[in-house]
């Protein structure tokens, strides 16, 4: 065992070992808690701020009827997270670092700079979500909260230096009080259960608006910065070579994957079913925003119920911009080979989003990189199928955009 590794990570490490080598007697529950932790993380960019204004746009707008856009989008998230969590166990390296090996020097350059753009730009989405949940529920102004989330964040990300497992345990502790406050509004609101079900089993669309909110809610859910992060979450997590280790640990990552995203698929249904049964319900269609949800929610269903999505939207903001700088640095590392402190890092990106406050806006299916981890034909048609479909939405909704300019 490495002298370096930390106490937490040390027994995380040994448990997971001896699962792996057939020798714990543990219940399955206890054997899988050592490899829990890596999706779970990557589960915070699905349940962000973002995902807060789609869900409760589409739900105040169409009622239940795109609930089946988020279980959609939800499987393609489960398959897309296995791919990266496999990528990581399978060559011990991360997707960008992949990418550095294998692509031409320039195509590396322009994806770095891609991937960046998409880090940062999520940041600010979750940064200022963070924000905004510091003021609904203390009333304090938005450049406070600013701060506040800042301060956090920066102690949040201290963590690292104890280890990996604390910052999983930190992290997974926030989603579960996102998970637990949409428990709660879904007890609050009573939605239609018959309604909820057949929007979910179901597949409609009531015209073109709707399609371009499906596309948002896909979009708000497939997040591009957490699938280089995942692959780097597993790539030395528990480390071994052995073939039947390696496929034994995969199954186990999968479990994690299932986990975490059903969750965080649970949490999105949960914001759609709140403001289809309180808004839409109220015939309060135009319902778009987070502050417009916080302030209406206390009308309709009580104080109780907006201090609930408050705290919800505080815990989803904070967590979520620590992904969103753990994922800028796994990043730049695997692109450029380059690292910078996390506080520097995290002080720049922060940076766009005092701006936006103050001025006041609103590769896995090669053998002989896989190894016995190689997907077979399937799976490869359904992530192709996938990525078509991303794409052919993406397409879509920039042809509608210039289209109604």
């Amino acid at each position: 065992m490495d002298s370096n590794i930390k106490p937490a990570d040390e027994r995380t490490v040994i448990a997971a070992m001896e699962v792996l080598q057939g020798e714990s007697k543990k219940p399955f529950w206890a054997r899988i808690m050592p490899f829990l932790g890596p999706a779970f993380i990557a589960a915070v960019a699905y349940v962000d701020p973002g995902n807060f204004a789609t869900n409760i746009q589409g739900g105040s707008q169409f009622g239940y009827q795109l609930v089946w856009v988020i279980v959609a989008s939800n499987l393609m998230a489960m398959l897309i997270q296995s791919l990266s969590a496999k990528l990581g166990i399978a060559t011990g390296k991360n997707l960008a670092e992949l990418c550095r090996d294998h692509f031409p020097r320039p195509m590396v350059w322009v994806m770095w700079v891609l991937m960046e753009v998409v880090a940062i730009s999520t940041d600010l989405a979750e940064f200022l979500g963070a924000a905004l949940g510091f003021n609904l529920l203390f009333h304090i102004p938005l450049i406070w909260g600013g701060v506040l989330t800042g301060i956090v964040t920066f102690a949040a990300l201290a963590l690292e230096r104890y280890g990996f497992r604390p910052v999983e345990a930190l992290i997974a502790a926030l989603v579960g009080v996102v998970a637990l406050a949409y428990v709660l509004e879904t007890l609050i609101d009573r939605p239609d259960w018959a309604a909820l079900a057949h929007g979910a089993l179901v597949p409609s669309f009531s015209g073109t608006e709707s399609v371009l909110l499906a596309a948002g809610i896909l979009g708000a859910t497939v997040m591009p910065h957490v699938i280089f992060l995942h692959s780097g979450l597993t790539q030395g997590r528990i480390a071994t070579r052995e073939p039947e280790q390696l496929k034994r640990l995969f199954r186990f990552e999968v479990v994690d994957v299932i986990i975490a995203m059903g969750v965080a698929g649970a949490v999105n249904t949960a914001m759609l079913v709140m403001a289809a049964a309180t808004f839409h319900k109220a015939g309060m269609t135009g319902v778009g925003s987070i502050e417009e949800a916080h302030l209406t929610l206390q009308p309709l269903l009580g104080k109780a119920s907006s201090v609930i999505f408050g705290i919800s939207l505080l815990a989803s903001g904070l967590s979520s911009t620590m992904v969103g700088t753990m994922s800028g640095q796994m990043i730049m590392q695997g692109f450029l080979h380059r690292e910078i402190p996390l506080w520097l890092r995290r002080g720049v990106t922060m940076a766009p989003s005092f701006l936006v406050i103050l001025m006041g806006w609103d590769p896995t299916r090669r053998r002989d990189l896989m190894g016995e981890l190689a997907n077979g034909r399937l799976t490869n048609l359904l992530a192709g199928m996938v990525a078509v479909l991303i794409v052919a939405l993406n397409i879509y909704l920039l042809y509608q955009t210039f289209q109604g300019g």
